[in-house]
């Protein structure tokens, strides 16, 4: 199975500008993702998908390939990232010539992510059949116990459940996504 590896990063974050680049621990943000989608030694080809010349230099140090920018239209505040790894899966099979049956998207705000966390993932999807893997992790917060929203200026709790919950423990157990990793079977991305 051919594994593409997505490193997408804009120039134009708004809440905090050029975020890739910015410096952890001496380091550019980005240089952790690349370094270890590399060590990971399971990608066949790894690609920056970014609009920002800065970045793709950067990133090409570091090691990513980077041939294209992406157009503005998936620079956006509100480009949905879906569309911007679909459109660099389809740049990379072109560039390459040759289909990738897995793609993997590593955030760039996920630095200390490990390496070995990305092997599991990806070992976990290639044994499965799910066309897709998100990471997560334990929500602070539970919509069936401490989250509420207010609706027709009454507030309520955001979930119901079918008996009284009086604790914490006994809500049913809640995941946050944490966008560390997403993995795509290449037919359930492409469509």
């Amino acid at each position: 199975m051919t594994i593409l590896c997505i490193i997408c990063s804009r120039g134009g974050s708004k809440e905090v500008e050029n975020k890739a680049l910015q410096k952890f621990f001496n380091k550019p943000l980005i240089a952790y993702t690349i370094r270890q989608a590399i060590k990971a030694k399971i990608f066949d080809k790894i690609i920056l998908s970014t609009d920002s010349k800065k970045i793709q230099k950067i990133g090409k140090y570091y090691g990513a390939a980077s041939w294209f920018l992406r157009p503005k239209n998936l620079a956006l505040d509100n480009s949905p990232k879906l569309e911007v790894i679909k459109h660099s899966h389809a740049l990379a099979e072109k560039h390459y010539g040759k289909k990738f049956q897995i793609c993997v998207d590593l955030d760039v705000t996920s630095p200390l992510r490990s390496i070995k966390d990305i092997k599991k993932a990806v070992k976990k999807f290639k044994n499965s059949k799910f066309n897709n893997l998100i990471s997560v992790t334990k929500a602070n917060k539970n919509p069936y116990f401490n989250m509420v929203e207010v609706k027709k200026k009454k507030v309520q709790l955001v979930k119901k459940s079918k008996t009284k919950i009086f604790s914490r423990q006994k809500a049913p157990k809640i995941y946050e996504m944490n966008a560390s990793i997403s993995i795509f079977n290449r037919n359930f991305l492409l469509k």
